[in-house]
């Protein structure tokens, strides 16, 4: 055999070989020259806890948070013993339950002093609420919490004197106070010795001299001015639908006048427009058609501490709600059923018939604390919106005296926001001094002056609208909205900034209440 042929033989032997290897592979179920992975086997499946495991998985879950908020219900209801205060510490006497005064109270170490808080209210007032108790979107007690609420849950004990200050004396170091109840003892006047004294008396509503504001006007700054308010507002519509009313005594029954076009008066304005258009267009039909709201403000617009955008939005909201808004116009005098009124471009005067005149035009000093700068005039205290305090809140001319809130004359709103600040920080302050006392350190070096920090400001103008500039850590510009979504977010604002969560419950509660039965029209 040739050698060509030899090797072709050997060739179509090697291929034959080859093609029945492959052929017997394939008929195994191997497949050649494959890259994929085998198949792995899938994983037994775990057993599915039975259905009574199940039950008692969230039996336990649901037993855990019972007893989560029954023993916070039974500490809030049952708090512990307090420590008696040392009387050989520091006398700390705080005057004052708003919000600079539990602001400081709240974090203040009770253990560095003998604290005492003098007050002629027993609670804390959640002021921005107010406007809505007038016309029965939130009840009164939804918005106050007592003093006990938050003097009692303190390690050590703090005093509370329910009193009026009438005196203060920084040469002796010590407080008249005077008990304003109506019921007395024996004893209805005394004065109190301190170390160091913080006042935050808040102040009351500026007047300016008018003739006749005091003795026909409402105010707005305590709960029982909103429930006088809500008596008057009612006693004018029931007597307007009195039988056989006159048009014209009618139509001035049922005009309702609010001066003062910052938050407080724009908020009541906003209140009243939806109780008078939700409330009494309902059950007074026959007299709704006279309803009349009208804004006196002196500036030519209203919410001057807001943004352009949102004083422009708030007065045309005025005009499309029929709120009448009055701009460049002062109250001149107050009578028992109108008031005469000067435009301050023209000058010219007219009087204008009301049925209700609730005044919100700003602040002034307390008696107190004008008697307290009288005494001290000569010293730096000559400032006619307040005390004057320094950068770390110490009133000038008195040692160890320390300010906050709206009887101060600083470079900040007299605003609740302000005020909670200056009261954290004071704390602190306060806290760093009695460390500095007790150690010899001087702890009190390291307390930088106070330095407020604007966050939002927020205000409700009627008819589920809001305006809102909010500032925001990340972003050097305000933030500005309005409408709805501001209304929601004023809401929520406010309801995240109550205190308690039982204030919180009774406000949602109230809000939710107003949406499915509507206001409560009766008179108290």
């Amino acid at each position: 055999m040739s050698l060509v042929a030899l090797v072709a033989s050997t060739t179509r032997a090697r291929a034959a070989t080859a093609a029945a290897s492959r052929t017997a592979l394939i008929r195994r179920g191997v497949r050649m020259y494959t890259t994929e992975a085998p198949v792995q086997p899938a994983a037994a499946e775990a057993p599915r806890p039975s259905k009574w495991a199940r039950r008692l998985k969230w039996t336990a879950y649901a037993a855990g948070a019972v007893a989560v908020v029954g023993g916070v219900l039974a500490y809030r209801h049952h708090p512990m013993p307090q420590q008696e205060p040392d009387p050989t510490k520091k006398t700390l006497l705080v005057l004052g339950t708003g919000w600079g005064a539990i602001s400081l109270l709240r974090r203040l170490d009770t253990s560095e002093y003998n604290t005492i808080v003098v007050s002629p209210t027993n609670f804390f007032l959640f002021t921005p609420l107010l406007p809505s108790v007038t016309t029965g979107s939130l009840e009164s007690r939804s918005i106050i919490t007592p003093i006990k609420y938050f003097l009692r849950f303190k390690p050590f004990g703090i005093k509370f004197v329910e009193a009026e200050s009438t005196q203060i004396d920084p040469a002796s170091k010590t407080v008249e106070i005077l008990d304003s109840g109506e019921v007395h003892g024996a004893i209805t006047k005394t004065r109190l010795p301190y170390d160091y004294l913080v006042i935050g008396v808040g102040a009351e509503s500026q007047t300016f001299g008018i003739k006749g504001v005091r003795e026909f006007g409402l105010f707005l700054k305590e709960i029982r001015d909103a429930r006088k308010i809500r008596t008057r507002l009612m006693d004018c519509i029931e007597t307007a639908a009195f039988p056989g009313q006159p048009d014209d005594e009618i139509r001035r029954l049922l005009h309702m006048v609010v001066v003062g076009g910052g938050p407080t008066g724009v908020e009541y304005a906003g209140e009243l427009h939806d109780f008078l258009r939700g409330e009494v267009d309902k059950w007074y039909p026959e007299i709704a058609p006279h309803l009349k709201i009208t804004l006196i403000e002196a500036l030519p617009h209203v919410l001057p501490m807001f943004s352009r955008e949102m004083i422009e939005y708030t007065e045309k909201s005025f005009a499309d709600m029929n709120i009448d808004l009055l701009a460049n116009t002062a109250v001149q005098e107050v009578r028992a059923k109108e008031l005469v009124v000067k435009d301050t471009k023209s000058g010219a005067t007219r009087e204008v018939p009301y049925g209700m005149l609730v005044w919100a035009t700003g602040n002034t000093m307390r008696p107190v604390i004008k008697d307290l700068q009288a005494r001290f005039a000569d010293k730096g205290q000559s400032n006619r919106r307040g005390l004057v305090v320094d950068e770390y809140l110490r009133v000038a001319g008195m040692p160890d005296v320390w300010a906050l809130g709206d009887c101060t004359a600083t470079a900040f709103a007299p605003t609740a926001q302000v005020a909670a600040q200056q009261g954290t920080y004071l704390a602190r302050q306060l806290n760093d001094l009695a460390r500095t006392n007790r150690t010899g350190n001087d702890i009190l070096a390291t307390c930088p002056p106070f330095d407020y920090k604007h966050r939002a400001t927020l205000a409700y103008i009627g008819d589920e609208r809001g305006v809102s500039d909010v500032s925001l850590p990340f972003w050097s510009n305000m933030v500005s909205f309005a409408g709805y979504q501001s209304y929601l977010f004023w809401r929520s604002a406010y309801l995240s900034n109550l205190y308690t969560l039982r204030n919180r419950a009774l406000v949602a509660f109230d809000w939710t209440k107003e949406k499915l039965f509507g206001r409560d029209i009766s008179r108290e």
